[in-house]
């Protein structure tokens, strides 16, 4: 900036939106999970049921995201140091686009076998799918339960909740199908439920991949209104313009924020910023905030100015 010009700056760092530490429901997840996808991989083969094969692929890529998930959450837990200012906090936004590329991979591997089995599907033990899907249940119900607090806060979290729920509707599907199975003989019906769940499966990862996508783009946080807080800033007393605005995520559960305010009148005071970054981390849910004052005079306010 060019002579005349106040620059003062404005930094807050409110209140803690770190991730909440969800290890232990990680680890109990992941053990469990893993132990059950032996299970029904080898109750699947034995029995030739697709259904319960399709479904072990799922849950076992289950049992890497929430690995994924776990790893990303210690990382953003661990302060800022050396070369990275930011510390990790965005591991955690590439540990969910890493999984909901991870699930892609994986559903079309399962609909490409599946569709080769429709033509000639082979005969299937409908009880033993019903017996597995049912433990399925009960341990896909009980580990989605684990993250239900932190679903809303954290897309982290709630990737694993969304995928460990939708385990448990699948695997209520395939008991469906096994008693369907057993009480028609239409062998038909196991590839046909594979392909719901693979649908199913494509339909839950959808929104989280392109929020995830979203996010590692540095676009602006879902939670959070653009024109809201561009409205707030200007609507400031004292202040005649605002540029150079950005908000972007530093993780799944944190955002940050840089702006310049034309303030004519000169720099309005401590008090003034203290409040600001105090209604930016509580109405806006933006937690590390930078602001820059100036005095009008010369500004260079030819970009991304309102």
């Amino acid at each position: 900036m060019g002579a005349g010009h106040s620059h003062d700056h404005g930094h807050s760092h409110g209140h803690s939106h770190s991730p909440a530490n969800f290890g232990p429901a990680f680890a109990i997840g992941v053990v469990l999970n893993l132990a059950f996808v032996g299970v029904e991989a080898v109750a699947g083969f034995l029995s030739g049921s697709m259904a319960l094969i399709a479904d072990a692929g799922h849950n076992l890529s289950d049992v890497l995201s929430l690995a994924l998930a776990w790893g990303a959450s210690v990382l953003a837990r661990r302060p800022a140091a050396g070369r990275f200012t930011y510390g990790f906090k965005s591991s955690t936004i590439r540990g969910a686009l890493a999984f909901g590329g991870l699930v892609f991979v994986e559903i079309g591997g399962m609909a490409f076998e599946t569709l080769q089995r429709i033509d000639q599907p082979p005969a299937v033990e409908g009880r033993t799918m019903m017996i597995v899907a049912g433990i399925g249940i009960l341990i896909n119900a009980g580990t989605a339960l684990l993250f239900f607090r932190g679903r809303k806060h954290d897309i982290n979290i709630r990737g694993a909740f969304l995928h460990m729920a939708a385990d448990a509707l699948v695997s209520l599907g395939v008991v469906v199908a096994g008693a369907a199975i057993l009480m028609t003989g239409a062998h038909w019906i196991d590839p046909l439920t594979s392909l719901v769940i693979v649908l199913v499966i494509a339909w839950g990862t959808w929104g989280l991949l392109k929020d995830s996508l979203k996010l590692a783009l540095n676009a602006v946080p879902g939670h959070i209104d653009e024109g809201a807080v561009r409205a707030h800033l200007a609507g400031l007393p004292g202040v005649t313009a605002v540029h150079d605005l950005h908000i972007w995520p530093m993780s799944t559960t944190e955002a940050a924020l840089t702006a310049h305010l034309v303030i004519p009148g000169g720099h309005p005071g401590d008090a003034f910023l203290r409040d600001l970054s105090h209604t930016l981390d509580h109405d806006f849910g933006i937690c590390h905030s930078t602001v820059q004052i100036e005095n009008g005079s010369d500004c260079g306010l030819g970009h991304n100015h309102k």
